[in-house]
């Protein structure tokens, strides 16, 4: 039998295909992927036809692996996705900058984009630039003096209805949603050695962008600060 953290299933939706893939977590190899070309427009798109799929892939997924399928990650192509960008200033009093100056600004940003757009849940927090004393940096400047830091983050969203759809679909099966990507943004990451979309997203939960604020559970290892950040803030 598979050791059950051995390997991760991936969920590729779009408006014009499904993927199914398991991959080994470790090397990265595809165990098992199998794909259905949709004709419709994403508009005539059902979720019959996703628990369709589903229900014709994942007992041969769990025969190969001899073991049950518990968690999925979703990476989802859509325009359902919804961008909110906000910006936040900090008086850092001439002190070093270093991450534990962004806790409470990065934590004001998630709580201002939860409250006033509740009806969407975050899937990515990226910070797109670090303004320190007037000048901008790609990545955060460690152990650097300043008198003040601003951040601009961009915070990808999803409607927590269609998440919904996707949780019930998953529940027939006795499957949870480990975590949603968003296809265009893992998409960027994509490179010679690691050129398919499900290896390059489970280095991208992993931690392969440093501007990303990681929105995971407690139970995910190798934890980077901003992972730890959101596990205590949550």
């Amino acid at each position: 039998m598979s050791n059950e953290h051995s390997f991760e299933t991936y969920l590729f939706i779009s408006q014009k295909k499904f993927i199914i893939c398991v991959i080994n977590n470790i090397s990265l190899e595809t165990i098992y992927s199998e794909q259905i070309l949709l004709e419709d427009s994403y508009n005539d798109f059902t979720f019959k036809r996703l628990n369709e799929f589903i229900e014709n892939n994942i007992f041969k997924i769990e025969k190969i692996l001899n073991n049950f399928v518990k968690n999925v990650y979703i990476i989802l192509d859509s325009k359902e996705f919804f961008s909110v960008k906000l910006s936040i200033k900090k008086n850092n009093n001439g002190n070093h900058l270093d991450s534990n100056s962004l806790i409470h600004p990065l934590n004001d940003l998630k709580n201002s984009c939860q409250t006033n757009f509740n009806e969407k849940k975050i899937i990515h927090m990226l910070i797109e630039n670090y303004l320190v004393d007037n000048k901008s940096y790609s990545s955060l400047p460690l152990n650097k003096k300043c008198n003040f830091f601003s951040l601009d983050v961009n915070f990808i969203c999803l409607s927590k209805n269609f998440i919904d759809d996707l949780e019930k679909i998953l529940k027939k099966y006795h499957i949870l949603i480990s975590q949603i990507l968003y296809a265009d943004y893992v998409e960027n990451f994509i490179d010679q050695n690691h050129q398919t979309i499900f290896s390059t997203a489970s280095r991208i939960k992993s931690g392969l962008n440093e501007n990303e604020v990681l929105l995971v559970g407690k139970t995910f290892k190798n934890k980077g600060f901003f992972e730890k950040f959101f596990d205590f803030f949550s």
